[in-house]
């Protein structure tokens, strides 16, 4: 039987497709929630915001951080902080990445599987 507080695998987390590319598994706590993202090899991530606070440790891979309209070279390990509505995305190159997020409190539109940021859309 499957505790509620221990979870084996990525695919225990609920399932959403953010875009092209980037899919997440998403575990939630009451104040937390946790998501571990897979951008696949040369993706864009739309540049985006939404007003719940993040931080994001890169776990496998790399890439490159945009925020605020700065971009950084990340490297597994590396790990950083969003601000509520401040635009971010990542851009991968051949290894791709996978990234755990942490977002306080918990992103309401992803209760339930679906596809989509369900975020402001920055150019």
């Amino acid at each position: 039987m499957q505790s509620k507080w221990y979870f084996k695998s990525m695919e225990d987390g609920l399932a959403r497709k953010l875009q092209d590319g980037v899919t997440t598994h998403i575990f939630f706590g009451q104040n937390i929630m946790l998501s571990l993202a897979e951008i696949a090899p040369n993706t864009i991530s739309t540049i985006h915001s939404h007003p719940e606070e993040q931080w994001g440790y890169l776990l496998e891979g790399e890439c490159v951080r945009i925020q605020n309209g700065e971009e950084v070279v990340m490297k597994q390990g590396d790990f950083w902080h969003t601000p509520p509505n401040s635009p971010h995305g990542v851009r991968t190159g051949e290894r791709g990445a996978t990234i755990m997020d942490i977002f306080s409190p918990p992103r309401k539109a992803y209760t339930k599987p679906g596809e989509g940021l369900a975020a402001a859309v920055h150019s």
